[in-house]
């Protein structure tokens, strides 16, 4: 049986996979488990109930989700603070900021209005470990915690959750953001009310689109994952930027004025040196997965900063994060954890530290963004193949041993078997496009040729 939390919680298509049966058993679950060891005894030495924060982006589903969550977490004797539709980071930060025990988001992310997912947060605001959510699946089933009377928890409204998290967000910023003019894109989801009221309140001037949610329409052709409409808005309005989040807020993706796409590399890259410059980059490093662009690597090297890599996914980048205390770190498709302020990827922060380099420098974000020089990179799929024999095919390592020894220093070959799925990614990157993609066609073929699974 597959497992059920995938790498950012457990989602399903809303009311088909993810039933309000389920949302109530996995939340009577993390309650048994979360509560739990040497926090739990303090807890009754300290005579109170356990505490959780429960928010949700504005997907229609997420109102029935909330609702079996909170009444999973207040009969096993959790007293719930329901604190609406916020981004995943102000649910982190909130979990955090006032001592919670544990905290849950109700959330599909970048994915369309009809998915949805549940994620666990632990005290702290930390993302749960795999052995953690392992626990928490197989207590589906087991006797529950039953507590009766004033046993059980109570569910209030979390009624200044969002003022919280704004006056945080901007007690972050180095400056302020006068005289910068940026187009803002909420993909109708969470961000819809925080994201614009913070950028005005750190001096921005904002025009936005994509913040009109109706439960329906959550990156619908809006956000992160459709920068179209914002690269339009931004020339249409002759502003200096634009910001794209997604569903949930935890991605950050950007347009420079002439509606040039600046990805999450890019922006990594500018606040890796600005944080460089004035002594905030815990020992000059920079966090980044396998998918990170060589011209990332390559403008780090030559600014003495460096780089360790990670496997894709930002629960890795954190953990490497956590494991050597540093302060900055992401992927390329705009999670950026700047740990010093946030336990996860933050869209809403990311953007207004961003526009606050530019701000303090007076540069374009197309000026920042030249710190680094982007490397073509092609992405192949081979579908239909034998992805746990990938390692250990000699072919196919003789074939990439000979791309990269033509390659040299000027580009970067990266095999990936997927993790879901048969089906392995053959990613190159190359001087030129047509390098990038010649190569990346020649080993799609030899791994389709070595690793075809049977018809």
């Amino acid at each position: 049986m597959p497992r059920l939390f995938g790498t950012d919680g457990v989602r399903g298509l809303a009311n088909r996979e993810l039933t309000a049966d389920l949302a109530l058993g996995l939340a009577q679950a993390a309650a048994a488990v979360l509560t739990q060891g040497r926090h739990a005894d303090e807890l009754r030495a300290a005579g109170r109930r356990p505490v959780a924060v429960v928010a949700r982006d504005p997907r229609v589903s997420g109102e029935f989700l909330t609702a079996a969550v909170s009444a999973g977490l207040a009969s096993s004797g959790v007293d719930v603070l329901d604190a609406g539709v916020i981004p995943t980071p102000a649910t982190a930060f909130l979990i955090d900021s006032i001592g919670a025990d544990f905290g849950v988001m109700i959330s599909a992310s970048h994915n369309p209005a009809p998915d949805n997912g549940i994620k666990f947060f632990s005290y702290g605001g930390t993302k749960l470990p795999d052995e953690v959510e392992d626990r928490i699946e197989s207590y589906l089933g087991r006797q529950k915690l039953a507590p009766i009377g004033g046993g059980v928890g109570r569910i209030r409204r979390f009624a200044d959750a969002e003022d919280r998290y704004v006056v945080h967000l901007l007690g972050t910023l180095p400056n302020r953001l006068d005289g910068i003019h940026v187009v803002l894109d909420c993909a109708h989801g969470a961000a819809a009310g925080v994201s614009p009221e913070t950028f005005r309140d750190a001096g921005a001037k904002v025009t936005v689109i994509g913040a009109d949610p109706d439960g329906m329409n959550i990156n619908d052709g809006v956000g992160s994952t459709h920068l179209d409409h914002l690269a339009a808005a931004v020339l249409e309005h002759g502003a200096d930027l634009g910001i794209a989040h997604d569903g949930d807020a935890d991605r950050c993706l950007a347009v420079d004025a002439d509606g040039n796409v600046i990805d999450g590399d890019m922006i990594m890259a500018i606040l890796a040196v600005a944080m460089h410059e004035r002594g905030a980059l815990t020992d000059d490093t920079l966090v980044v997965t396998v998918m990170s662009n060589l011209g990332l690597r390559r403008a780090m090297a030559d600014r003495g900063i460096r780089v360790v890599e990670t496997k894709v996914g930002d629960r890795y980048v954190l953990e490497a994060l956590a494991a050597e205390k540093l302060a900055l770190g992401g992927e390329q498709s705009g999670h950026v954890i700047m740990s010093e302020f946030a336990t996860t990827g933050d869209g809403v922060l990311t953007g207004l530290h961003l526009v606050a380099e530019m701000a303090r420098t007076g540069k374009s974000l197309a000026e920042l963004a030249s710190v680094m020089t982007v490397y073509p990179q092609v992405l192949v799929n081979v579908r239909g193949v034998d992805h746990h024999a990938l390692a250990g095919d000699e072919t196919i390592a003789a074939s990439v041993a000979e791309v990269e020894a033509e390659l040299g220093d000027t580009g970067r070959v990266l095999l990936r078997p997927s993790g879901t799925e048969p089906m392995v990614r053959v990613m190159v990157e190359a001087r030129s496009q047509d390098d990038a993609e010649r190569h990346a066609a020649t080993l799609a073929e030899v791994v389709k040729a070595q690793l075809a699974l049977d018809a």
